[in-house]
Parts: structure tokens; C-alpha cells; sequence
């Protein structure tokens, strides 16, 4: 089965083509930010990005002609993980979306390949995938629920692969998720349903490389109305300038692992204050499955780093096992929830009927 992969990102769309498991053409097709200031909505880039998907496709010689087309979820409705068709109500929120992301225009632009090809589009476990038990979602104050916003492709698609390495399925076990990369999620995965998670796009949990996380909320207040900060700068400061780029001014982990290294006391006490925050989290996620965790699994780009790693374990070691599987790589797992579908192996599931 050949299928294509679409995944847009604020300032490239990756694309590539799978026979089955094997990946048989990638590319990063870049945006140039000069080319992209022309638009003021992410939605007018529509037609920009898909005339520069065809055109890639165009020059490497590849026919429209696939079993599927499955792209990145986008800043849909909050929805149980799993893969979806593309419909028409999926387009209306995607169109309609009460966030800009560049994510928003795959699935539009996969369903409009697909009609041409006559094959299915699908998205797969979008960011905002929603399978919290009801005691997670009470947050103190009724007008602020907890909401699910994570890395739940790359978070399902590494459960998977770690529960067939041990011959498992991925819905027998209890999991604690750990993605760690510019943002930082960390999820409790019990019997295939994940129960629990810090929203890690708005201020919940570890703080990440260029996210706040969790901060006293009375404080938060407090500078909110001091007069130093507008709304929209507060809001960056929670997510685009906070973490390690408000502490050091650099979201290069690696070179803060080598300043640590070097002896510089601040960029080893951040860089552990961040960890920490990590390790409380998977606490807090082994307590949501009852302390029955069968595996910690960390993952993402942080994962590489075996410094960052060997702290950590030092406050999570004897909770459970711990898997490193570092990196991400959401095309492949896009590619195996189409291939699942294909095979009949995972349920296609429908966008809004489930609504009030």
C-alpha cells in the first residue's frame, strides 16, 4: 500500500511517500519567512502550501496515486485519540479554528488529494486529544477546566512500538509518557486511553525549553495586573518565552548541557530546576495509574541528550522501568495509524458524532 504523508509546521510542510512501512521519498519543503509575511491569517496560506506540495511532488516524479492520504491533526475540538476521516465538519472546524497553526491546513489539504485520487484521507491522535477521566478535569475553579493539549502522536505511537518490542499490547499496559522537547508533556496511559496529562501548549506542568509550566498562581495574578505586561505578552511569557529561554536565553539545550559541564552554576541549576519539574510530573502521572506503572517511557528530541537522561533518572529510578526512545518521528507514526486502519487492525473513527 503506498500512502502519503502531509505535515505542515509554522515554517515548512513535511512530506513523504510510504510503500507500507518503508519510507520511499521525504522532503522538507521550507517557507521562507519573507514569503510568509504576506499572509495574516494561516488559513490564506492555504493555497500557497498546497501548490508547493504538488509542486514537490511534481519534481520527484511521483504520481498522484495512493491507497491514503493521511495528514497532521490539527486545533480541532477535543477528541478521543484514535484516526479519523477527514469530513466535512472536520473541515469546518479546521477552517474555523479558535487557534492558528499551520497544522490546521493538512487535513485540508489531504482531503482535497484524496477526492482527486479517489482514495480516503485520514488524521491521526491531533494535539488535542481528549480522554481525560472526569476527577482530572477539575481544576479548583469551575470557569477554568483542565484541558488535553499534548504531543499525543508521537506519545501513542512510541507506547505502541515499546509495548510490541515486549510483545504486549499497547491496551494491557499502564504507561507514563515523558516527550520531552520545546514543550514537555507527560501522560498516563492506562489500557490504551490516556487519563491524564498536563496541557503542555498554555501552562500546566514541567517547564520546556520556551514554556513556563506550572507557576504560583497568585504571582501570576499579581504581574498580570502590574501594568508591565500586556495580555499578549503574558501569554508568550507562558508559552514561546518562558523556561529556559527567560532563565538563559537560549533554548539550545545542548549548549546549556555544555556551559554545565564547563561549571557555570546557573546553567546547571536551571537545567536541573527543569528536570525536576519533569520528574514531579511522572510522579504525579505513576499516582494517576495508581502507582501500577508497568514502564516510563521518555521520549522526544531531548531524549538524545544522555546528560539530561542521567539526571532524571536519578529522581524517577525504582518507580517503574524506564524506556529511553528518543526523538519523534510523526510521519512514520501517521504512516502506521493509516496502515492500521488499511488492515483493518484499528477502528476508523468519525469526527463530532459523539457531540451534544
Amino acid at each position: 500500500m503506498k500512502i502519503l504523508v502531509i505535515n505542515p509546521g509554522s515554517t515548512s510542510t513535511k512530506l513523504a511517500v510510504y510503500e507500507e512501512v518503508e519510507p520511499v521519498w521525504k522532503q522538507s519543503v521550507f517557507h521562507p519567512a519573507k514569503e510568509l509575511a504576506q499572509f495574516h491569517h494561516i488559513n490564506e496560506q492555504y493555497e500557497y502550501r498546497r501548490t508547493h506540495v504538488l509542486d514537490a511532488l511534481r519534481r520527484a516524479n511521483i504520481p498522484m496515486a495512493f491507497d491514503a492520504v493521511v495528514a497532521r491533526g490539527g486545533i480541532l475540538k477535543p477528541i478521543p485519540g484514535g484516526v479519523y476521516r477527514i469530513d466535512e465538519r472536520m473541515k469546518h472546524d479546521l477552517w474555523h479554528s479558535s487557534m492558528e497553526h499551520a497544522s490546521n491546513l493538512a487535513a485540508l489539504i489531504a482531503d482535497e488529494f484524496a477526492k482527486e485520487i479517489g482514495c480516503p484521507a485520514f488524521i491521526a491522535d491531533p494535539v488535542v486529544t481528549d480522554e481525560l477521566r472526569d476527577v482530572a478535569r477539575l481544576s479548583g475553579i469551575p470557569e477554568i477546566p483542565r484541558l488535553s493539549v499534548f504531543h499525543a502522536l508521537n506519545s501513542r505511537a512510541v507506547s505502541r512500538r515499546y509495548a510490541a518490542s515486549i510483545r504486549r499490547k499497547y491496551e494491557e499496559l499502564n504507561l507514563v509518557v515523558a516527550h520531552l522537547g520545546g514543550g514537555i508533556s507527560v501522560s498516563a496511559h492506562h489500557h490504551g486511553r490516556v487519563v491524564d496529562v498536563n496541557n503542555a501548549l498554555n501552562g500546566e506542568g514541567p517547564f520546556s525549553p520556551e514554556r513556563a509550566g506550572t507557576v504560583p498562581a497568585r504571582q501570576l495574578v499579581d504581574l498580570c495586573f502590574s501594568g508591565k505586561y500586556t495580555q499578549a505578552e503574558i501569554r508568550k511569557l507562558l508559552n514561546g518565552k518562558g523556561g529556559l529561554l527567560a532563565y538563559l536565553g537560549t533554548t539550545d539545550v545542548q549548549t546549556i548541557v555544555r556551559w554545565a559541564h564547563a561549571g557555570n552554576a546557573k546553567h546547571k541549576l536551571v537545567l536541573e530546576a527543569m528536570v525536576y519539574t519533569v520528574a514531579k510530573q511522572i510522579g504525579a502521572m505513576h499516582v494517576a495509574l495508581h502507582g501500577q506503572t508497568d514502564a516510563i517511557i521518555l521520549t522526544g528530541g531531548i531524549a538524545n541528550n544522555a546528560y539530561v537522561i542521567a539526571l532524571l533518572r536519578e529522581w524517577i529510578e525504582g518507580l517503574a522501568r524506564i524506556v529511553v526512545l528518543p526523538g519523534e518521528d510523526e510521519m512514520e507514526a501517521l504512516v502506521m495509524n493509516a496502515l492500521g486502519v488499511l488492515k483493518g487492525e484499528l477502528p476508523l473513527q468519525e469526527y463530532g458524532v459523539n457531540e451534544e
